[in-house]
């Protein structure tokens, strides 16, 4: 998981942010997470990444990007960062590019969301995206199952302290 590793501070700081994800304790694979720091030091990102494959390959990547972040700046046609970390992480070097995109409404607990689904030219990969209310870019990118409403019951804020090392 090298794209998860800080390359500047020997000590990451964390996020000034709450993360929205799955809890680790609630799921039943192995997870992986790290920061996409700035090269002040801040952090530009967290990512969650998801393997219910035993091994096999991520089966998702969860990230929550805040405003002003890097990668959240997009070309026409290029693949939000997530879907990037997941096909580098499975070890598909195809050429993807987004093909369309779709608002769609979606409760999560009493809140709405306007979700993005994503259309792209691998269509083994769901990817959607929503902004939570502190303008915080939350993408979800799933190899070879799709993302259904009942996962967004399953988001919850996680501390900043959660990754924090030191």
């Amino acid at each position: 998981m090298s794209f998860l590793r800080r390359h500047r501070a020997a000590t990451p700081a964390g996020p000034d942010f709450d993360v929205l994800a799955m809890d680790p304790g609630d799921w039943p694979g192995n997870l992986g997470a790290g920061l996409l720091p700035a090269p002040d030091g801040s952090c530009q990102g967290v990512f969650l990444r998801y393997d219910l494959f035993g091994g096999r390959g991520p089966a998702m990547i969860i990230g929550n990007l805040p405003e002003g972040s890097p990668a959240r700046e997009l070309s026409e046609g290029q693949v939000p960062f997530e879907v990037a970390q997941l096909l580098d992480a499975l070890e598909n070097d195809e050429d993807v590019e987004v093909t369309g995109a779709e608002d769609c409404p979606v409760m999560q607990g009493d809140n709405l969301l306007i979700v993005r689904k994503i259309k792209l030219s691998e269509t083994r990969i769901s990817c959607v995206q929503f902004d939570r209310s502190d303008n915080v870019l939350v993408t979800i990118a799933s190899w070879d199952r799709p993302i259904t409403d009942d996962l967004y019951a399953l988001l919850k804020p996680l501390p900043a302290e959660l990754f924090q090392q030191g």
